[in-house]
């Protein structure tokens, strides 16, 4: 073997030196003599590289570090910058879900190794790469049964093998590195196995018969027990290799763990605990997952050999392919191995875990379903799975949300199949159909994965796949200027809700300080680049949307992080240099002012502000942000009267109240405009009743608590604050009093202004006067001011005394009330009320006193002297008020006949009784009779409304002078009613009463074109001739009506 190995190197040189030489033939390697070119075996074999004298870029050495580690709290996030093979990007474009995630996976090409296998194809004929796996160092098997061994630094350390021995051997079909990286195996198309040693390249065992002869390996691997290992050869057999050295002599023990006369297995995989989980319990079982035809198999090697769980496929494509991957996974706070596998477009999880009695549970968690036949599939850390459909796409999959991140096309790897192998090509394709069918999409020995990094094996090259970490997937997004989504991705770390991350601190505050750093910094160069790249001068409407772009973005960002400081005193700064940017930052300031998202601004801002909406007669802009800030850092004698100036009232109240603690000098301001106008008896302009408006509504959140015109007065202040309210309300005289002005003013003021309303406000307020005996002093005193001012004073409408004494009466009527009120007032404005020498305003007055007795006013009065005087004055609502509360039904009939406006409704009135429940057999009998006496409509008609079934006396016999029965005459003409005005009901009218002539009705049906209702009454009269007729005339209209639409 030495000698071998010995020879290939002379080979390697003798071309070494023909390279400098271009007018040399070229010697055919068949005849180098191996004494000529004796060549001492070295220890550090030159690379491919050098030895053919072609000078590359130097790459960077790939750095296998573990992005996998359970426990992430001290990784430092500026540490892990990179963990890439190589320097530069690939650059392929992503194709879904870029903008959510931004770019999770670095594809890197390692240009060194791809450059030595080409080179070694073409120089050495070593091959094409048919396999490859990757530890400490990486392991390409080529067709011609060499196996190339590189070193960090993409640097070919060891050659493995000869061309010789690949002539008799086949490819290279599978390999496998042990866990300590000191040895590997080869498999071999022909079915032998080699192992070599890592350190100096000897070959310590050739196995030939560790399985039967004429079988292809497809894999053989290293389980975590160093003298261990398994192979899968093309019969579909699986065997366990036990490696022993005895008196210095190395030897392999072959046991048969799977026969594939049971069904064929096509893919076994090793459960391997890296050296953070060399203790893990689980471990000692040296479990393998074994993927047949059929069915998914987990065994155990140690300490004996055991099946601890089968799981059958069910239903799936017999060309996709059956794919195990290994992972452990933190579950509930422990950390157990997960197996993820799949066969067509569904990946099953199994939990396994171990009890305390040694017992392995295998536990079913959530699949996850695709919408593709998946080639490979491989875990890149603890959540993320990385995945190959038959398209040769990668997806990057999110697995507890089952999210796909990502997908990357990688067609232009020209990925290696391992499909002659399944077909066992080699030894004459001795296997069964089934399984050469599976073969044509294997792709097992050419993706690899190691330390949370994937490998794949192309024809002419090696891809490595990493996650990028965080702060890379935000930096590959700003390169593009993709700023807003560079943002969202940003915050996603910061909340913790990113998928696939990378680097960063597993504790919330630490990882939220450093990714808002990089926000501060992302912001810093959206605002700088967007005034850079400002469009041309002059085009305003380009330069305003450019901004508005921009500007709600950054503030939005700003406020999510709590950075006002960042918005106002390192963006605003930058942006004041461009006027439009300028405007659009101070107009944008507004719905989250109105909103509530920023309550303070900075005393420049809030200047700039104010200033921005004045100049662009933006006033109302100017009231809504007002009453949302605090204020205290402005001139308030300024703003207050910018305000008044501009009828910002509500801004006014909100300065007066929230900048001075003031709640008596806006009431003073408002009642100053709104008084003399009502005193002089002239109409009110719209702004009279604008500012009236907000007077009453500011006095109703003074006296309930609340702040206006939103949210609530310091609680502090509360008691206060009505107080200040109430005695302002009932002073005798405003401060400026002139001497012909009316005593309480204010009150006075209110009540011309809107009676009701006013009203409404205290009795509102009067509803929270329950244990305060200060608040109940002022309840009765402002009764007593009230009907001072209101009582025998002709400035007042009927409405508006009546408004009082209503609101008076429900005060009245409290079972808590503690008012007094004299009861002889009531009579007074009963009288008022009811005075029969006045004819004005019947109806008005009329109303009041119904809405007087409807709350609870008709305890203040004598019944029998009320139902005098509303008969007097013709109140025969009044009337019918009293009767309804006595019963007296039939006397309401009569105020009904009396009453021209409502002589109308009786009718109804009449139906309601006798017809709807609640009244009593006798009261519905002296309302028909009552009816029959004064009614001076035919009894038939009255009939009529007042159908049989309803009338009294059903239970009970009348004479025959009171039930009727209806003629024809009278149905014919509900016949002919019923057509004018409801023809819908026509035929079922006629289906169900009997009582109408039918020559009459049919002449009325035809009167009105009724042709369905026709028909009916000709088929009842017993003509159906005339009845079909009548019916084929409609159609035969319909028809030709459709045949010219048709055409």
């Amino acid at each position: 073997d030495r000698h071998d190995v010995n020879r290939f190197w002379g080979s390697v040189m003798f071309l070494l030196h023909d390279t400098h030489s271009e007018s040399r033939p070229t010697q055919p390697q068949s005849k180098i003599d191996d004494k000529e070119f004796d060549i001492p075996q070295v220890d550090t074999p030159p690379t491919l590289e050098s030895i053919l004298n072609e000078p590359e870029e130097e790459d960077e050495p790939f750095i296998l570090e573990d992005t996998c580690l359970l426990n992430t709290e001290n990784i430092d996030a500026h540490s892990c910058e990179t963990s890439s093979l190589a320097s530069s990007d690939s650059g392929d474009p992503v194709e879904t879900n870029a903008t959510v995630h931004g770019s999770v996976l670095r594809r890197n090409l390692l240009k060194g190794i791809s450059a030595q296998i080409v080179s070694a194809a073409d120089k050495v004929d070593a091959g094409l790469p048919t396999a490859i796996t990757v530890s400490n160092v990486i392991a390409v098997g080529t067709s011609h049964g060499l196996a190339l061994v590189f070193d960090q630094n993409q640097a070919l350390r060891l050659c493995l093998g000869t061309t010789a021995t690949g002539a008799e051997y086949g490819a290279v079909s599978a390999l496998s590195i042990n866990h300590d990286c000191t040895r590997l195996l080869c498999g071999f198309a022909k079915g032998q196995i080699t192992m070599w040693d890592l350190a100096n390249g000897k070959l310590l065992r050739t196995i030939t018969d560790a399985h039967p002869p004429g079988t292809a390996i497809l894999h053989v691997k290293f389980t975590d027990h160093p003298a261990l290992a398994v192979c899968n050869d093309s019969g579909g057999s699986v065997f366990e290799l036990s490696f022993r050295r005895v008196m210095g002599m190395r030897t392999c023990e072959s046991r048969c763990l799977f026969s594939g006369s049971k069904g064929e297995v096509c893919c076994v995989e090793p459960l391997h605990a890296g050296p953070e989980l060399k203790d893990h319990p689980i471990t000692h079982y040296s479990l393998l997952a074994m993927a047949s035809l059929t069915k998914i198999l987990l065994i155990g090697l140690k300490p004996s050999l055991k099946v601890w769980m089968t799981f059958p496929y069910g239903k799936t494509d017999p060309a996709s392919v059956p794919l195990l991957a290994w992972q452990f996974v933190a579950v509930q706070k422990t950390i157990n191995p997960v197996l993820a596998f799949c066969r067509g477009d569904t990946i099953h999880f199994l939990l396994v875990k171990k009890d305390e009695s040694g017992t392995i549970h295998v536990i079913k968690q959530r699949q996850l379903q695709l919408n593709c036949d998946l080639i490979s599939l491989s875990w890149i850390n603890l959540r993320t799975l990385v995945l190959m459909d038959s398209t040769e796409k990668l997806r990057v999959v999110d697995r507890p949300s089952q999210e796909e991140l990502e997908t990357v096309d990688m067609a232009e790897l020209q990925l290696v199949y391992n499909s002659s192998h399944f077909k066992s090509l080699a030894t004459g394709g001795n296997v069964s159909q089934a399984l050469a069918l599976v073969g044509e999409k294997t792709c097992y020995q050419s993706v690899c994965s190691y330390a949370g990094q994937i490998m794949y094996l192309g024809t002419k090259s090696v891809h490595i796949m990493t996650l990028r970490n965080w702060r890379e997937r935000v930096d590959h997004l700003l390169k593009q200027e993709k700023f807003m989504e560079a943002l969202s991705l940003a915050w996603s770390f910061h909340e913790g809700t990113a998928k696939a991350v990378l680097g960063l601190f597993a504790d919330p505050a630490k990882r939220k300080g450093v990714v808002a750093d990089k926000m501060v910094e992302i912001l810093l160069q959206y605002v700088d680049r967007s005034l850079k790249k400002c469009p041309e001068q002059g085009k305003i409407q380009a330069m305003e949307q450019h901004f508005q772009d921009m500007v709600p973005v950054t503030v939005d960002y700003c406020l999510l992080l709590q950075r006002t400081d960042l918005l106002f005193n390192q963006i605003y700064p930058r942006l004041v240099e461009n006027s439009v940017a300028r405007g659009v930052f101070l107009e944008s300031l507004e719905p989250y002012i109105l909103s509530e998202r920023i309550g303070c601004l900075t005393a420049p801002v809030m200047r700039d502000l104010l200033s921005y909406f004045q100049e662009n007669g933006m006033m109302d802009s100017v009231e809504g942000c007002l009453v949302h800030m605090d204020i205290t850092n402005l001139d308030i004698q300024q703003v207050v009267q910018m305000c008044w100036d501009n009828q910002l009232y509500d801004a006014m109240i909100y300065v007066f109240n929230s900048g001075m603690n003031d709640y008596i000098s806006p009431m003073e301001k408002l009642f100053q405009a709104i008084g003399p106008p009502l005193r002089e008896g002239k109409p009110l302009t719209d702004e009279h009743v604008v500012m009236g408006n907000k007077l009453l509504v500011y006095i109703s959140c003074c006296l309930a608590g609340r702040a206006y015109p939103l949210g609530d007065i310091p609680e502090d202040l509360v008691p206060q604050v009505k107080n200040q309210v109430f005695e302002f309300l009932i002073r005798l005289h405003s401060v400026e009093a002139a001497q012909e002005e009316e005593v309480y003013p204010y009150i006075r003021t209110l009540l011309h202004f809107d009676t009701r309303e006013f009203l409404n406000v205290l009795a509102l307020t009067f509803e929270d006067f329950k244990n305060d005996k200060q608040a109940l002093e002022y309840q009765q005193r402002i009764v007593d001011i009230l009907l001072k001012v209101m009582v025998d004073n002709s400035d007042f409408t009927p409405s508006q005394v009546g408004c009082l004494f209503t609101f008076l009466a429900r005060q009245l009527a409290k079972p808590d009330n503690t008012l007094f009120v004299n009861r002889k007032l009531f009579d007074q404005v009963l009288e008022f009320l009811c005075s029969p020498d006045d004819d004005s305003r019947h109806t008005e007055r009329q109303q009041v006193l119904l809405e007087l007795l409807q709350v609870g006013g008709v305890v203040q009065f004598d019944e029998g002297r009320l139902l005098d005087l509303a008969e007097k004055t013709e109140f025969y609502q009044i009337c019918e008020f009293i009767y309804e509360k006595k019963h007296l039904y039939d006397k309401i009939v009569d105020c009904y006949l009396k009453d021209p406006l409502r002589k109308e409704e009786l009718f109804n009135y009449i139906h309601n009784i006798l017809s709807m429940p609640g009244y009593s057999s006798e009261e519905k009998q002296l309302v028909w009779v009552k009816a029959l006496q004064h009614i001076k409509v035919s009894q038939a008609r009255l009939q009529m409304l007042c159908p049989l079934e309803h009338t009294p006396g059903r239970e009970k016999s009348l004479s025959p002078q009171t039930v009727l029965k209806l003629g024809p005459d009278l149905h014919e003409l509900l016949v002919d009613l019923l057509c004018q005005f409801s023809p819908q009901q026509v035929i079922a009218f006629l289906k169900t009463s009997q009582d109408y002539r039918l020559e009459e009705a049919i002449q009325i049906t035809e009167k009105h074109k009724l042709h369905e209702a026709t028909a009916y009454l000709l088929e009842k009269k017993g003509d159906v001739q005339g009845a079909f007729e009548v019916l084929l005339q409609v159609h035969s209209a319909s028809g030709s009506y459709w045949g010219l639409g048709a055409f």
